[in-house]
């Protein structure tokens, strides 16, 4: 066996091609473009985090480039103290972890029976779906038609006006038609119903499309905090990304008050004197985009290859 192993290797060996020094050229070319954008990737990331733990008055003059200075994490400890901090989370996870799962559910079980001819009407529903992807009303008549159905000050209202998703209805109906249909006929034959085939047989086939849809509506949902703004007067219901819209603006706020010349502006200094707008800002930044780029890892595997075969035919 060894020497079988040891008469493989010397056939790859013999085989291999030499690099030429226009090999080697090329590669070094290639790493050093690829790092390039790896770095602008990345660094706008960098920049934000060192800027949150240096000395924030360097950090509102723009003197923190490459590196913190005067490290400290009294940012985070303040952005810790906002009242409400930690009720706005859990409605924003909430708001991210079950819309996330209706909207995937909808839209691979909408995308599954669009494929079956069986189907009535499928064409015409499946198109009237698609329609909506290019018809708005506008934000007056959905706030109406929100307060009608009573979604105002309602946490069905985060999740409801975007359960139905064309575009992701359209990524998933594409990515059924590319499963041979033998399997469903298959299982039709041994009696198996719509739901059967859709949990047992179509769902395990769809993972990538899944895992692709849930990236984007995990993101929207987190992100979300407009429906917050028009819908949602309770503050038991905010949002965390509204919360922290607010504290940016109050900061703004004190900022102003502090440039100010009344006397009350020195009141207002000694309590803006630890944190500075731009401080704020970059640390909500990385509060906010921190929880995605860590789930993001997780699905990255199912991305690419869920939203390439979603897109190959329409």
């Amino acid at each position: 066996m060894r020497q079988k192993g040891e008469a493989m290797r010397e056939n790859v060996n013999k085989h291999k091609r030499k690099q030429s020094f226009e090999d080697y050229v090329i590669d070094t070319i290639t790493c050093i473009v690829y790092l390039f954008f790896t770095f602008i990737c990345v660094y706008p990331f960098y920049y934000i985090f060192i800027n949150t733990i240096s000395a924030n008055d360097l950090s509102e003059r723009g003197k923190i480039l490459l590196w913190p200075v005067g490290i400290h994490f009294n940012n985070y400890a303040s952005v810790l103290k906002i009242p409400g901090l930690f009720s706005a989370l859990k409605i924003s996870v909430a708001r991210t972890v079950i819309g996330t799962v209706v909207t995937v559910f909808i839209a691979a079980f909408l995308g599954y029976m669009f494929t079956k001819e069986s189907m009535w009407k499928r064409k015409f529903w499946y198109r009237f779906v698609v329609a909506t992807m290019y018809f708005n009303a506008g934000i007056i008549p959905w706030y109406i038609t929100m307060r009608n159905l009573h979604l105002t000050n309602n946490f069905w209202g985060y999740i409801l006006p975007v359960a139905v998703s064309p575009f992701y209805i359209v990524l998933c109906k594409t990515f059924v038609e590319s499963i041979p249909g033998e399997l469903q006929d298959a299982a039709e034959i041994d009696g198996a119903g719509t739901l059967k085939i859709f949990f047992q047989i179509i769902t395990p086939l769809i993972k990538p499309i899944l895992a692709t849809v849930a990236i984007f509506t995990a993101v929207a949902q987190w992100n979300a905090f407009q429906d917050t703004l028009l819908l949602v007067t309770d503050n038991r219901l905010y949002t965390l990304q509204f919360t922290l819209y607010q504290y940016i603006n109050q900061a703004s706020s004190l900022k102003s008050l502090a440039n100010s010349s009344t006397s009350s502006a020195q009141m207002a200094a000694s309590l803006a004197h630890s944190q500075t707008a731009t401080s704020i800002r970059m640390t909500v930044t990385i509060v906010v985009v921190a929880p995605i780029i860590l789930i993001y890892p997780i699905f990255q595997r199912f991305f690419v290859k869920g939203i390439m075969i979603g897109a190959v035919k329409g």
